[in-house]
């Protein structure tokens, strides 16, 4: 359990902060915890294990569904300053889905346990709306990565997440596996083994064991955008 002072690392996260009464801000910084997470390490199971919400101060976490086959799809990615109310259920009933998180990095989080946050949101308006809108942006994307699931071609798929990837960590040489790659996509590594391949055959990509190198990013890009 931390001991050290929460307040500057929940100000810069937490847009609101600075209009919540000092009684407010002493009870989120207060009953927050830093917790640490080895790379691949689960934070929470089912939606009803209510985790509350947390902030990642460095690394990064994916958050994703699962089906009844275990096939997992990534429906957002939080980093560093982001933060995430996902594992919120039992403060936001709205979240009657169950989204399952882990490490993607050995990362560090700040902690606000589900009694701070319901608190704070029966308090203050701003930091309740501020709540609902976080949660419609993530509902975007699972609409967006469910929307890919249903009307793309896996080919294109596969193009728009290593070039966003590629954009997104500015380097053309990916450090994933294959099996990684298939659990952001929802896909099975086989199916992502053999694109990859057609990939490489084609001058697109490069695949190395644990990464993938982008060799032609103007043909990548043009797959991405179907054109």
């Amino acid at each position: 359990m931390a001991t050290v002072d929460l307040a500057q690392p929940l100000s810069q996260a937490l847009p609101f902060w600075e209009e919540l009464s000092e009684q407010d801000k002493n009870l989120l910084a207060q009953s927050s915890t830093v917790q640490r997470f080895s790379r691949g390490e689960q934070i929470t199971g089912k939606a009803a294990e209510c985790l509350g919400g947390f902030i990642v101060v460095e690394g990064a976490v994916r958050s994703y569904m699962m089906s009844e086959e275990g096939r997992e799809v990534t429906i957002a990615r939080m980093r560093p300053s982001e933060p995430c109310l996902l594992g919120a259920s039992c403060v936001l009933h709205s979240i009657a889905f169950d989204v399952f998180m882990e490490a993607e990095l050995d990362s560090t989080c700040i902690i606000i346990p589900p009694q701070a946050l319901n608190a704070v949101f029966e308090h203050d308006m701003r930091a309740e709306n501020w709540s609902l809108n976080t949660i419609v942006d993530r509902f975007s994307d699972i609409m967006w990565s469910m929307q890919q699931i249903l009307f793309m071609s896996f080919d294109r798929r596969l193009a728009i997440f290593l070039y966003e990837e590629s954009s997104r960590t500015k380097s053309d040489e990916l450090r994933m596996t294959q099996e990684q790659i298939a659990k952001h996509l929802g896909s099975a590594r086989e199916v992502v083994s053999r694109m990859l391949s057609y990939f490489s055959d084609e001058g697109l990509v490069e695949v190395g064991r644990g990464r993938v190198v982008i060799r032609d990013r103007v043909r990548l890009r043009d797959m991405a955008l179907g054109s």
